[in-house]
């Protein structure tokens, strides 16, 4: 946001400079992040200087040139050729000396230099209107009246305005400072608080008069809970016409284009004051009544940018009795607007709904001053008095005649907010008691009314255009403010403590887990829980019904609360792939959000996508893809640093509408985890063309049993192991899983672990066979195996292998 340092001096009369002024307003949580200067003319005539012609001679070498002795006052006159056919001796004119600085139309900046032109000397330049930027005028050089001093700078005689314009970080919760009112109202608390008194300058309204009641626009609100009040009336006869230089420099200096008078004064009102105001041609009101209402969802309407829109059912308009004029709040119509033409105007001042303005903007993507003001929330109690600024400059400006009464319907008035401040409160909040009385003082320098006191605190009604301020807190955070963070002493004391916490909390197991996935490769990412409703069209398990939608989405792609974390985390595979880097090992603690029957369910989940090679392209190793089986490690070495081997959990196959093909890995009837490859058909929506598998923890699952498991610790055996080996010719239909879950019910002390080494199937095996070679780890940790004990324990495994499985060596 823009103030203009100049237009702020209107309401206080303040002489500090510029710097200073914004150290307070910094300090008051108004953070100027940038101050610039604003020159009406740029350069500011600086270098240029009122000179007498002395003498206007013919150039010896130029027809259409002469040269010509100037006076500046200081006894040496100079010598300057000149092409205007206009200059003549005894003149006085504006001279721009060696080293001035002029700007083209452009902005494009040249110097004055000393030089010859056709054989003789040139100290200067006599300058015409356009060539100082004064005018459009090239015919000749400026004239001056002769009763100007010789030697007076241009800068003084032309009015050029020269101001300092603060860029403010105004943070959302300050609707109450959108204004230059409303920056100089805290200016004044905050230079209270330094013991200087001044007076907030409001301007005055008093000489608003209807001269006729002759053009009557009657108003209609359809609906006051989207506009609660609305205040309208007409100007007739007025002439619409360039605005003087003082408006347009005010306006200019916060970088607004300035249009013509009435558009250029309902843009000066909003900065001035913080009220929007629109100005409707009143010859294209059909039926001398405003409509304030909702129109049909799909109703067309043309906005002043000359784009057509298509109207939401929620969206307020203001209308006549046959069309749409303006998007309340928002933006105004092609058709609707004040032109060159315009002779009398149907001025509107109101306040709308907050949120129904919020949502409008957002839907058709438009930013304007006013709808940042309206959604935000402004002050419903000068909404009258606006109308009356507005009238009035438009009277001074553009002439005319207020022709109506002011329509002003309230139906029910916003009322002010109660808040009941207890100094306790104050003090811990704060850190530092404060005398009551400078809290009584901060307060009521904020407008905030005080009603009653006690020993214990005080009764307060908070101004309706506070909407930031409804608690307690609120009106601790504004004492503190205006009294000065910075005037807060600090203790000599340091207070600390140490809290128990549990090492299996979910703070100390997350970061575990965190340590270990990033010691593998792995990046962690974090994901916005706003998401898209699109999403949950890819998964016949997400319901559209349970999703926790956003009362006041920022967009479409934000507009409800993620029930998966797979699509946030594609998002992040897409993104990253399109720039370049494919090989990708993510995950992402976090949380989905469901709606069933009005309740509201959080569940907390890990997520892990890996996509691309297992490791970066070296000239060590070549390059080998991640693969279903290289996920299945990483999510069992999760699990097993947890204390949950995969030996204790229930393993089943499955197949749906997002995972081409996974496993569920489960405690009993609890899921723990289910992870596989990403369908295609759902990488095709991210533009996604390479493999992606993923898994999915149920954390709170997962954390609940962690818990409850021992974890022991044994010496590493001295003993060495011994390796054998099977090739089992079996069934298509027997599983990795059945050879595993035989070999460990068959020896349950002295097996290791067994380990599938090599699959075959085709040629040279009966139909409907397949061969698989498995490995077993047999130790004793106590003492050394003899054969006979290994081949004992071999023969059982294939016995047992032969009779359940039909297994055969080969």
């Amino acid at each position: 946001m823009k103030i203009s340092y100049n237009w702020l001096k209107q309401f206080v009369n303040l002489d500090w400079d510029a710097e200073q002024a914004g150290e307070l307003l910094t300090d008051l949580g108004l953070e100027v992040e940038g101050i610039d200067t604003y020159q009406s003319l740029k350069g500011g005539l600086e270098g240029v200087i009122i000179g007498q012609v002395l003498s206007c001679e013919k150039h010896p070498n130029a027809d259409k040139l002469k040269v010509t002795k100037v006076d500046f006052g200081n006894g040496d006159p100079v010598q300057i050729v000149c092409g205007a056919p206009n200059v003549a001796a005894g003149q006085k004119v504006p001279v721009a000396t060696i080293g001035t600085k002029l700007y083209d139309d452009k902005g494009e900046e040249w110097v004055i230099k000393k030089g010859k032109i056709r054989g003789e000397e040139s100290h200067g330049m006599i300058c015409a209107e356009d060539e100082l930027g004064l005018g459009q005028s090239h015919d000749g050089i400026m004239i001056l009246d002769t009763d100007i001093p010789v030697g007076t700078k241009a800068s003084e005689i032309f009015d050029i305005e020269n101001d300092t314009v603060f860029e403010i970080g105004l943070t959302p919760n300050r609707a109450d400072a959108m204004s230059h009112w409303g920056t100089a109202r805290d200016l004044k608390a905050g230079l209270l608080q330094k013991d200087i008194t001044i007076e907030l300058i409001t301007p005055s309204v008093s000489n608003f008069r209807v001269e006729n009641r002759l053009h009557k626009i009657d108003i209609e609100v359809k609906d006051a809970s989207l506009a609660p009040r609305y205040c309208g009336v007409t100007i007739s006869d007025i002439k619409v016409k360039e605005s003087p230089s003082w408006l347009q420099n005010r306006l200019k200096a916060i970088g607004i284009t300035p249009k013509n008078n009435v558009v250029d004064v309902t843009n000066y009102v909003l900065h001035e004051l913080g009220q929007p105001l629109h100005a409707f041609d009143a010859h294209y009101i059909d039926g001398n009544k405003i409509e304030v209402k909702t129109l049909e969802k799909g109703t067309k309407f043309t906005t002043l940018d000359e784009v057509e829109r298509e109207l939401h059912e929620e969206d307020l308009m203001i209308c006549d009795e046959t069309k749409p004029l303006c998007i309340a709040g928002v933006f105004g119509g092609i058709n609707s607007g004040v032109t060159e033409t315009t002779t009398s105007i149907f001025l509107e001042s109101a306040y709308f709904n907050p949120v129904s303005i919020r949502k409008t903007a957002k839907r058709h993507g438009l930013n304007t001053d006013a709808s940042f003001r309206f959604e935000r929330g402004i002050d419903p109690n000068i909404t009258e008095y606006a109308l009356k600024r507005a009238a009035l400059l438009i009277q001074e400006l553009a002439g005319g005649n207020i022709s109506s009464e002011i329509i002003d319907l309230y139906p029910k008035k916003l009322e002010d907010f109660q808040v009941l401040l207890s100094f306790e409160n104050a003090t811990k909040l704060i850190g530092e008691e404060l005398p009551q009385d400078t809290i009584k003082s901060i307060l009521s320098s904020l407008d905030i009314k005080i009603n009653s006191i006690s020993e214990t605190g005080i009764g307060l009604t908070i101004p309706a255009y506070r909407n930031d301020v409804q608690r307690e807190a609120d009106v601790i955070e504004e004492i503190l403010r205006v009294y000065g963070y910075n005037n807060i002493g600090f203790t000599q004391k340091l207070n600390a403590s140490i809290s128990n916490i549990d090492k299996f909390s979910d703070y100390n197991v997350q970061n575990t887990i965190s340590n270990q996935l990033v010691g593998q490769g792995f990046n962690e990412m974090l994901a916005n829980s706003l998401t898209s409703p699109e999403y949950t069209k890819l998964s016949e398990q997400l319901k559209g019904e349970n999703n926790v939608v956003m009362l006041n989405p920022l967009s479409n792609d934000l507009a409800v609360m993620r029930q998966s974390l797979l699509f946030s985390g594609l998002e992040a595979i897409s993104h990253n792939i399109n720039r370049k880097r494919s090989d990708l090992k993510l995950f992402e603690f976090g949380k989905t959000y469901h709606s069933y029957n009005e309740e509201r369910v959080e569940n907390k989940h890990l997520g892990i996508l890996i996509s691309g090679n297992r490791a970066l392209e070296s000239w060590k190793t070549g390059q080998q893809a991640s693969d279903f089986f290289f996920l299945k490690g990483v999510v069992s070495s999760v699990l097993e640093r947890l204390g949950l081997g995969i030996q204790k959990l229930k393993t089943s196959t499955f197949k749906n509408d997002v995972l081409s093909e996974g496993i569920i890995f489960s405690l009993g009837k609890t899921k723990l985890v289910e992870f596989g490859i990403v369908k295609k058909s759902v990488l095709k929506h991210f533009s996604i063309s390479q493999e992606v598998l993923y898994a999915d923890f149920n954390w709170d699952n997962v954390l609940a049993y962690a818990k409850h498991t021992k974890i022991k610790y044994k010496d590493i055996p001295k003993f060495p192991e011994v390796r054998r080996d099977f090739a089992l010719l079996i069934d298509d239909v027997v599983k990795f899983e059945d050879i595993q879950t035989i070999a460990r019910q068959t020896e349950k002390h002295l097996l290791k672990n067994v380990n599938l080494f090599d699959v075959y199937q085709g040629k040279n095996l009966p139909k409907g066979k397949k061969s698989y070679a498995v490995s077993f780890i047999l130790q004793d940790e106590h003492k050394t195996l003899t054969d006979k004990q290994i081949d004992k324990i071999m023969n059982k495994l294939q016995h047992n292998f032969e009779n359940k499985l039909g297994a055969e060596l080969r």
